[in-house]
């Protein structure tokens, strides 16, 4: 389970240069994503050799016409909007994608390319000293319920992700803050967006891999719209698919083409999505109950897919990667230092190379809250808060107040026990929460386990803070600056530990605007560095991206920085 999410016109040329610098390398990786002796033993944060994309790509000529397809996802959501923040994780962006907008396609590479369904054109530009970014819609893309996309739907999205009103519950504001208006252009499928400072990243707006689809304006227009149109429902929608049937008692959510689309005709009839226990999900797509699934660093379901007849591992690295979430607003946790006790008692060594154990993954912790290891402009800002010191972590505890009173430390006759909430059934996060618990025991900390049903593990715990510690993935994109915004700006929706610093908000900011590679990337490890300093997150070790498929499934996978194109999905002949 996880979570995830350009300039004047005399800039755009550095731009490119920006996007490509800073996305995965696959230099040297090796065709069928295997690592290479040694490399399950690796410890050093040495490039690691992995493909940057797994997805059987078939010409749509290859592909035979119709069909269903069963994918397996691990929550059935109640709310459906992915840009509400009780939207904004993994399963909810899975299903909504072949149904609403994004003006954006992401290859391997992470560049970006217009969705010529949606756009015609999209650039940058400078008027009056300021940058104005001009949408031209194209005029054939319509709302299911008949009404053509215009800027109208882009006018009000602005207006309800700009975050100047709390009252929308938005996921991420980031990118919409900094537009002062968007107006009218030449007509109704044109619309211009005028920013009050640069924002490099601009096409991380609207941008389906960023997890920011266009949401109608009939429906987000107003507070109370925003926040109830998609809960338990999905009323409204513009992709090559359209909803069939929301089944909350089968936990199935079905997907049918839609003859109205103006695009290419979707390969496949229909796409069910089951929700279903992660742990459920290898033994269903064994006995052929689905066709695609999300192993994750799964040891027994990788053993289940390379043992079924006629399946393939898709595998690939992208910038998702394993996470501890502390809980600063918890009693017990307020003090920065404590929660840096915490990162100092827990052996990320040990706990990525039992988790990675036996899935062909090199098993290297990872040192950035930003950038994986096989990105560029990687490097380890955490000033030794990453390295396994228990005896430090003593000494900052004992500094902080709580002694060791017995086994377990206290302050003011309170014992350090500190509540884990983990997602039932997630055989990762068990381990995770049994080596977090034998490691902080170690240094006076109890730990309590709380598993959590898949269906209640984000929005009854995660989504509310409810927790002391959390473990869950964190999906990433190709925008390390305003993808990641969101989940540690202060105040942020989606900021689940509640730290943050003026200092972070600020290195965010240099880089979402910054003019070229270099800076961004300096700014992208100074707000790094601070991110280790408020000790919110402890990051594990960049996530396998590790699909179940079925071998003559096409055109999805393991995705790396690209996204699915729905229409293409489909069968080999």
């Amino acid at each position: 389970m996880g979570r995830r999410l350009h300039h004047r016109t005399a800039l755009l040329a550095g731009l490119t240069a920006l996007s490509l610098s800073l996305t995965l390398c696959s230099c040297g990786s090796r065709s069928d994503g295997a690592a290479t002796p040694g490399d399950a033993l690796a410890s050093a944060p040495a490039t690691p050799k992995l493909t940057s994309m797994d997805v059987n790509p078939r010409d749509r000529s290859q592909l035979r016409q119709g069909g269903t397809l069963n994918v397996a996802i691990a929550q059935f959501s109640r709310q459906w909007s992915p840009i509400h923040t009780d939207g904004s994780e993994s399963s909810t962006m899975t299903v909504t994608k072949p149904l609403l907008p994004t003006f954006f396609r992401s290859d391997a590479a992470g560049t970006q390319t217009v969705n010529p369904a949606y756009l015609q054109d999209a650039h940058a530009e400078q008027r009056d000293g300021r940058q104005v970014v001009v949408w031209t819609l194209n005029p054939k893309a319509r709302w299911s319920d008949g009404t053509p996309i215009t800027w109208r739907d882009i006018e009000a999205n602005w207006h309800a992700l700009n975050g100047k009103d709390p009252a929308f519950k938005s996921g991420s504001s980031t990118g919409f803050e900094l537009v002062s208006s968007v107006e009218r252009g030449k007509d109704d499928f044109q619309a211009v967006m005028t920013f009050d400072q640069p924002f490099s990243e601009w096409q991380s707006m609207f941008n389906g891999v960023a997890n920011a689809p266009l949401l109608p304006a009939s429906q987000v227009a107003t507070p109370e719209l925003f926040n109830s149109a998609y809960l338990d429902a999905i009323p409204v929608t513009a992709g090559p698919f359209k909803l069939e049937k929301l089944d909350r008692a089968a936990q199935t959510v079905t997907l049918v083409a839609d003859p109205a689309w103006w695009g290419d005709k979707p390969m496949l009839d229909r796409i069910v999505f089951h929700a279903m226990a992660p742990m459920a999900m290898a033994g269903a797509f064994g006995q052929g109950q689905i066709d695609f699934f999300n192993n994750g660093p799964d040891v027994a379901g990788y053993a289940v897919i390379k043992q079924t007849k006629g399946a393939a591992v898709r595998r690939a690295g992208g910038p998702d990667f394993r996470q501890f979430t502390l809980n600063a607003k918890s009693p017990m946790l307020t003090d920065a230092t404590v929660r840096q006790a915490v990162f100092q008692a827990i052996n990320r060594d040990a706990i990525t190379r039992e988790d990675l154990k036996g899935l062909d993954w090199p098993a290297a912790t990872l040192n950035n809250h930003l950038l994986v290891a096989n990105q560029n402009a990687y490097r380890d800002n955490s000033l030794g808060l990453s390295r396994f010191d228990p005896a430090e972590a003593r000494r900052k505890l004992d500094a902080a107040g709580w002694k060791l009173d017995g086994d377990v430390r206290k302050k003011d006759g309170r014992e350090l026990n500190l509540r884990m909430v983990i997602p039932a059934g997630v055989a990762t996060a068990q381990n995770e929460a049994n080596a977090a618990t034998r490691m902080l025991r170690d240094v006076g900390v109890k730990v309590t386990t709380v598993p959590a049903g898949s269906n209640e593990f984000f929005d009854k715990y995660v989504n509310k803070q409810d927790f002391d510690i959390v473990a869950y993935a964190l999906l990433g994109t190709p925008f390390p600056a305003s993808g990641d915004r969101a989940n540690f700006a202060q105040n942020s929706g989606t900021n689940h530990s509640q730290t943050g610093s003026p200092a972070i908000d600020a290195a965010l900011d240099r880089a979402a605007a910054a003019p070229d590679a270099a800076t961004a990337s300096e700014a992208i490890n100074q707000a790094d560095g601070e991110l280790w300093k408020v000790a919110g997150m402890l990051p594990l070790y960049q996530r396998p991206q590790l699909y179940g498929a079925r071998a003559n499934l096409a055109n999805i996978g393991a995705q790396g920085l690209s996204d699915v194109v729905w229409e293409n999905v489909g069968f080999e002949k």
